[in-house]
């Protein structure tokens, strides 16, 4: 076999965290939302959804989004807004801020 389809790295990085509460919690949400925008930012979206339950782009986490795009405009955190952007658009809805 060649060495091009071997795997060299025998420990593989652990998949994230994310720290959600309950699903039942009324902050399940938000925090889910905030995971999807962090696994993406990691490059490990897939991760994110697994632990979340959510796939990218799912309307029912719009407001959620869009909360977390503000706050990173508040903070001149321009990946994030990107990343929120683009949740956004995926989900159909506006990219502008106020709407």
């Amino acid at each position: 076999m060649s060495r091009a389809f071997v795997k060299e790295d025998a420990n593989p990085e652990p998949e994230p965290e994310y720290g959600l509460p309950d699903p039942d919690s009324p902050y399940f949400n938000e925090a889910a939302a905030r995971a999807l925008l962090e696994g993406a930012n990691q490059g490990n979206t897939k991760s994110a959804e697994l632990a979340t339950g959510y796939r990218w782009g799912e309307p029912v986490l719009i407001p959620c989004v869009r909360a977390l795009r503000d706050e990173a405009l508040d903070q001149g955190d321009e990946r994030r807004v990107k990343l929120a952007n683009r949740y956004l658009r995926k989900a159909g809805a506006t990219t502008e801020p106020d709407g």
